[in-house]
């Protein structure tokens, strides 16, 4: 008998593969990663079998157990996307994630990369951009951007590769489409400035098929997956 988080892999990839289509792109352009915060060990390695590689995580200290548990290289790959404050710059740097999506501001972007030159890192990254005025949303502000890109520059160790936003949770999906395309015309924008982004990481189970139609590259599912879970 097929295992249930198998069977939900090959729900989401047949979803992931129809938004694709919709919007004139290619399935293998979107990367799914699968938010495995609170989900034990044993699941992540169901969804390793069903052949997933990415797996995004919420907390450091969670994450840093699980990786040295699973291991990281080619064959996981772990991503943070949870609000990283900077206290914990150092222990990001160190756990091994391929990416984090979450650089907000100046101050955590020069913190980490004194951490990542420190630890003789070079430590791929996001920055997340706030779509929302919800106070539990984090991100910088859109006017923030292009200071906080500028600044990128300057920072040997942090290679930023793209934007990452939230928008507010809206029971029809379809309301959501607005905060993506934000996203991506700031992308677009930035890309004319000069900056090289590839990456949109934007949607989440209830609207990531409206996240691929609008440019995503990187989605971040995880009820669809490993079904509900403990906060």
């Amino acid at each position: 008998m097929q295992n249930p988080v198998s069977e939900n892999i090959e729900i989401v990839r047949r979803k992931i593969a129809d938004a694709a289509r919709r919007a004139g792109r290619k399935p293998e352009e979107i990367t799914l990663v699968a938010v495995s915060k609170t989900v034990s060990p044993e699941l992540i390695r169901a969804a390793r079998e069903a052949g997933l590689t990415d797996f995004g995580e919420n907390r450091i200290q969670e994450a840093e157990a699980k990786i040295k548990a699973l291991g990281a290289g080619p064959g996981i790959r772990w991503h943070f996307i949870g609000h990283l404050q900077t206290n914990k710059a150092g222990a990001a740097i160190g756990a091994g994630f391929e990416l984090i999506h979450t650089i907000d501001s100046v101050k955590l972007l020069d913190v980490l990369d004194a951490q990542a030159q420190k630890q003789g890192k070079s430590q791929r990254a996001l920055i997340e951009v706030k779509l929302s005025a919800e106070p539990s949303k984090h991100g910088v502000p859109e006017e923030g951007l292009f200071e906080l890109l500028r600044a990128s520059e300057r920072a040997a160790h942090i290679r930023i590769e793209g934007l990452m936003g939230m928008p507010p949770y809206f029971p029809e999906a379809e309301r959501a489409r607005p905060f993506f395309a934000r996203l991506r015309a700031l992308r677009e924008k930035a890309e004319k400035e000069g900056f090289g982004l590839a990456h949109l990481s934007m949607g989440m189970t209830h609207d990531f098929e409206i996240a691929i139609e609008e440019g995503a590259t990187l989605v971040r599912v995880g009820t669809a997956i490993f079904g509900g879970r403990a906060k």
